[in-house]
């Protein structure tokens, strides 16, 4: 595994990855994936804020697709129950 912070690189093993981790860097597997992030990373305010914005647009445009999805699933089961009740009358 790997140890990674800025352009530091160190090959380390599980015995030193606290170590690492405390002291803020990543420590990434064999394929080059993130297993552990470092102590003390913070996100820039900038960011912060454009972030939050769009995560609130998103949870707006996922209420109203929620919204839409059920009233489509009731005209739906509206449809169905009408075919089932034609079919009843018909079998009379």
């Amino acid at each position: 595994m790997k140890a990674v912070k800025g352009n530091k690189v160190y090959t380390i093993d599980e015995t030193q990855q606290r170590f690492y981790e405390e002291s803020g860097f990543d420590i990434l597997n064999d394929q080059g994936d993130v297993i552990a992030y470092g102590r003390g990373k913070t996100v820039p305010y900038g960011d912060y804020v454009a972030l939050k914005g769009e995560r609130e647009e998103l949870e707006k445009e996922n209420a109203g697709l929620k919204e839409q999805l059920e009233k489509m699933q009731t005209a739906a089961a509206e449809k169905t129950a009408g075919k089932a009740g034609k079919s009843a009358k018909e079998g009379e």
